[in-house]
């Protein structure tokens, strides 16, 4: 398989792993457990877009492969496939560590053939998930990105991005440097059925505002809404509401959609969870991933409406920092963040 040829020595506390030719670890604290981590080192970290996909960037980072956040809706699930495990349990307890990514990185921008493209990350697992608190590659590659003066977007759910802000602040001085969270809702019933590993939305929003008072524009990325679980007015509304107070730049909203691997495994949690929705949603997705179009046209229209009311996006935090690029820049990195369909990208 594609993970064969990338090998790390071993160590007294490592075994080399029989699926991937990687060192296989666990860590015996309350925070991993339950989860491996492979470490391997890769060939290459910035990855190239396919031509056809339609989105805003056309370069990525992702240091990891499966997330703990355990979200059961996440479209990344299948990519879990190509490696021979599983879209379910392995996703959410089998971590792919790519090791040497700070290094790869500097080595990559340095290239002759590099044009110094914006960069995309957590497009798609979270490289803020909480294998980043033991592994620390995000501070690496955002230092080998400032000191290339290369643009670059984080979007993720985790509020360990805070613990880089000195590394962000220094690299919005030099180039483009925007930020968004992914909050579908805030009610907490809802965030711990369907995303346990998870920070608490309101804490996501925390450091959103963070973000942005410290000069690092930060928007929400309101997904997903999941039918008749968190899309009744008072729920957009409560939800559009905390956005605002966290003095977003931007919001964009985006129903669930329910891809391979995701769809299986959110089905059946939903049939675990909530029987009675299972013909609903059948109804909603059963000619494919996505909610009928007049469905989604009505959610958007409502958040659209409940943004212009409370103001998103007008007279919120101002970026105190300018931007000082070093070479002619090219196209920013993008502020509003696609769809996440289109972001399950390798």
């Amino acid at each position: 398989m594609r993970w064969d040829n990338l090998r790390l020595d071993g160590s007294t506390d490592a075994a080399a792993s029989p699926l991937f030719g990687a060192v296989e670890r666990t860590f015996d604290t309350p925070a991993f457990r339950g989860m491996t981590f492979y470490e391997v080192r890769a060939r290459s970290i910035i990855n190239k877009v396919p031509a056809v996909s339609r989105v805003p960037f056309d370069h990525t980072i992702n240091p990891y492969r499966g997330c703990a956040h355990r979200c059961v809706y996440c479209f990344a699930r299948n990519t879990h496939t190509y490696l021979d495990l599983d879209a379910g349990l392995d996703f959410d307890s089998k971590v792919i560590v790519k090791v040497n990514a700070p290094e790869l990185t500097r080595r990559e921008l340095a290239s002759p053939r590099w044009r110094g493209r914006p960069i995309a990350m957590g497009t798609n697992v979270d490289c803020y998930q909480r294998a980043e608190g033991r592994y620390r590659l995000m501070p690496g590659i955002i230092t080998a990105l400032s000191e290339a003066a290369n643009p670059f977007s984080i979007l993720t759910k985790g509020t360990l991005i805070l613990r880089d802000l000195d590394l962000l602040t220094r690299a919005a001085e030099v180039t483009d440097v925007s930020t968004a969270f992914s909050v579908g809702f805030v009610d907490a019933d809802a965030w711990q059925a369907v995303e346990p590993g998870t920070p608490h939305p309101h804490r996501r929003l925390e450091a959103c505002r963070t973000l942005n008072e410290a000069g690092i524009p930060c928007g929400v990325l309101m997904a997903p809404i999941l039918p008749y679980l968190t899309d009744s007015p008072g729920q957009l509304d409560q939800t559009v509401r905390a956005i605002a107070e966290s003095g977003a730049t931007h919001l964009t909203p985006i129903v669930l959609h329910l891809r391979p691997g995701a769809r299986e495994w959110f089905l059946t949690w939903l049939g675990r969870t909530h029987p009675r929705l299972v013909p609903r949603y059948l109804e909603l997705y059963g000619r494919g991933a996505y909610a009928p179009r007049g469905y989604q046209e009505r959610i958007a229209g409502q958040v659209r409406e409940l943004a212009e009311r409370y103001g998103i996006g007008k007279g919120g935090t101002r970026p105190r920092l300018r931007p000082r690029l070093r070479h002619p820049a090219p196209a920013p990195a993008p502020a509003r963040h696609p769809e996440p369909e289109q972001l399950a990208l390798l």
